[in-house]
């Protein structure tokens, strides 16, 4: 991640990049329907992630890795092969994501999602996922998402600062923890 981010800022001289082809621009803010292009598409990523987690056997060996990988291992699961298809999943989800906000923002910048690392990892806890694996869901994180995005615009909307901000969120998923 450091060595793509540096590597952008190093062929841009650490200016963002505008100037996007209007195509482009409507994933971030076209509409179909009068709903919201990522609107869709996040719940298009949504159902399709809770139809394979709770109803395919793919969904029930990643469960088994996450919760014990060698266990897995010896019931035949085939863990490289699961640990690689999930962080290729993660990579492209997080490509996507990427791309929907410099579609909206009209502009990317290789330091715009510093420190969203630790929104998703508030929004996994407080949805019920457990750290140390084999606990957890695409519901939950979809609902600790939303709280957390609540959270931070009721912040911005009182005018608290941003390091505000991340601190609040850090004792969040200090406390999520803790419980």
């Amino acid at each position: 991640m450091t060595i793509w981010r540096g590597a952008t800022l190093i062929l841009h001289d650490g200016a963002p990049i505008s100037n996007f082809d209007p195509a482009y621009l409507w994933w971030g803010a076209g509409t179909i329907a009068y709903v919201p292009v990522p609107v869709i598409l996040f719940a298009l990523v949504v159902a399709v992630g809770y139809v394979v987690q709770r109803y395919t056997r793919y969904g029930r060996h990643v469960y088994a890795v996450v919760g014990n990988p060698e266990a897995a291992r010896l019931n035949g699961v085939n863990v490289p092969m699961i640990v690689t298809s999930v962080y290729l999943m993660v990579g492209v989800l997080s490509g996507l994501a990427g791309f929907l906000q410099s579609a909206r923002l009209g502009a990317a910048e290789a330091t715009a999602g510093v420190s969203y690392e630790l929104r998703v990892i508030a929004s996994v806890v407080i949805g019920g996922a457990s750290l140390s694996g084999g606990r957890g869901g695409v519901g939950g994180t979809v609902v600790g998402a939303l709280l957390i995005g609540v959270l931070t615009n009721g912040l911005v909307i009182m005018h608290v600062s941003s390091y505000w901000q991340q601190v609040v969120i850090g004792m969040i998923i200090v406390a999520a923890l803790s419980a």
